[in-house]
C-alpha cells in the first residue's frame, strides 16, 4: 500500500463478516494501524482465532436493526465485508439478508451521522458474469448469473443508488478471486495441481484474476482514506490475469509435483452432469459434487481491466501473483492441507 494518508489515532471503524476469511485479515491490520475496531458476528460465531486482540464485538445477525444500530454508533468508517457464500444449506432468503438487507440498514442508520468518514462496501466482479469479450472494466454491463451474484449485484446497486441520493460517503470495490494462506475456496485448486493429470474443460483459455488477501485488504483501506475513492467503484485484482495453465504449473513447481499434465475435454457433458448433481442434491441440503460454476471456473475468460486501481489510486500491489501461489501452495503443504 503505497497511500501516504493514515487513520487519525484510535479511530472507530466498523467491520462486517469480521469472522470471515478476507475480513479477518482486515480486521487484525486496522488493529495494527490503531484503529479502535468494532465488528459484527452472529452469537454462534467463533472468535478465538482474536484472542488477546482489541476488537470490540457487536453479537448479533448482521440484518438485525437493533444490531446494526449499536454497532455504527460514533464510527468513521465502515468495511461492509460480509457475505453469504455458496453452501447448500443456505436459502436465498439469507443471501438477500446478507447481501441486501444489511447493506439498507447500515446505509440508513449511517445518515445523519456526524463522524462517518467513508463507507466502502465490498461487492464482487461476480456481479459481471459471464464476459463476453475480456477485459471488462468497472463500467461493463451486469448479468449475475446465481443467487449470490445476484444479490450481491442488488446490494450494490442499491447503496451506489442511496449514496447518491442520501450524501453517503461511498466506496465500492469489487474483488476478483481471492486467496492466500488460510484461503479454502481456492484451495480445490492447489488440491488439483498436486495431482498428475490437470483437466481443461472447453476451447478458451481458462483466463482467471486473481487478488491476494494482503493486498485486497490494503485496497480496502486505501478505498477508506483516499479522497479520490470517494463515489468511485474499483476492480480489485492483480494488473494482469492468469491462464489456469500457468497458474497450475506455477503451484506444482513449489511443491514438487514433476509429473503434471494437461488433458482438455469438451466442457458441455461437464455442464450438463453439474445441472443434474445440481438438480438432485439441492433439495436435500447435500453440497453437489459438481456444479455449474466451477465447471465454467475453468471454461470462461473472466479477465478484467484494473488499471482504475492504479490510475485512480495509485495502488502499488505488494504480493505478485507467482509470489502469492508459492507462499500459499507451502503453507498449505505446511499445514498438512495439501
Amino acid at each position: 500500500m503505497t497511500l501516504d494518508v493514515r487513520f487519525s489515532p484510535d479511530t472507530v471503524v466498523l467491520v462486517t463478516g469480521a469472522t470471515g476469511y478476507t475480513g479477518a485479515v482486515l480486521s487484525r491490520k486496522l488493529v495494527n494501524l490503531g484503529c479502535k475496531v468494532r465488528a459484527i458476528a452472529r452469537a454462534s460465531s467463533n472468535v478465538s482465532q482474536f484472542e488477546g486482540l482489541p476488537i470490540e464485538w457487536i453479537r448479533g445477525d448482521v440484518f438485525d436493526q437493533q444490531t446494526i444500530e449499536k454497532a455504527v454508533v460514533g464510527v468513521s468508517y465502515v468495511f461492509h465485508v460480509a457475505a453469504a457464500y455458496r453452501e447448500p444449506n443456505i436459502s436465498d432468503e439469507t443471501y438477500s439478508l446478507v447481501h441486501v438487507e444489511s447493506t439498507r440498514l447500515l446505509a440508513e442508520s449511517l445518515i445523519g451521522s456526524p463522524t462517518l468518514k467513508r463507507f466502502v462496501h465490498i461487492s464482487t466482479v461476480g456481479v459481471h458474469g459471464h464476459i463476453d469479450e475480456p477485459p471488462a472494466n468497472e463500467d461493463y454491463r451486469f448479468s449475475p448469473g446465481d443467487i449470490y451474484q445476484r444479490t450481491k449485484a442488488e446490494g450494490e446497486l442499491f447503496i451506489r443508488s442511496f449514496a447518491k441520493e442520501r450524501g453517503l460517503p461511498l466506496a465500492v470495490v469489487r474483488p476478483a478471486a481471492i486467496y492466500g494462506p488460510g484461503d479454502k475456496r481456492l484451495l480445490k485448486l492447489f488440491k488439483m495441481a498436486a495431482k498428475p493429470v490437470f483437466p481443461l474443460f472447453g476451447k478458451g483459455r481458462g483466463l482467471y484474476h486473481l487478488i491476494h488477501v494482503d493486498d485486497l485488504t490494503d485496497i480496502f483501506i486505501t478505498a477508506a482514506l483516499h479522497p479520490a475513492a470517494e463515489d468511485g467503484v474499483f476492480i480489485a485484482g492483480n494488473a494482469e490475469p492468469s491462464e489456469l495453465k500457468n497458474i497450475a504449473t506455477t503451484i506444482a513447481s513449489e511443491i514438487g509435483n514433476t509429473s503434471l499434465r494437461f488433458v482438455r475435454f469438451p466442457a458441455w457433458p461437464l455442464f450438463f452432469a453439474a445441472d443434474m448433481c445440481e438438480w438432485i442434491c439441492r433439495p436435500l441440503g447435500i453440497d453437489p459434487p459438481l456444479y455449474r460454476r466451477r465447471v465454467a471456473f475453468f471454461t470462461k475468460d473472466r479477465a478484467f481491466d484494473t488499471s482504475r486501481l492504479r490510475n485512480v489510486l495509485g495502488y502499488r500491489y505488494s504480493v505478485s501473483v507467482e509470489e502469492g501461489l508459492r507462499s500459499t501452495a507451502r503453507w498449505y503443504r505446511d499445514e498438512g492441507w495439501l
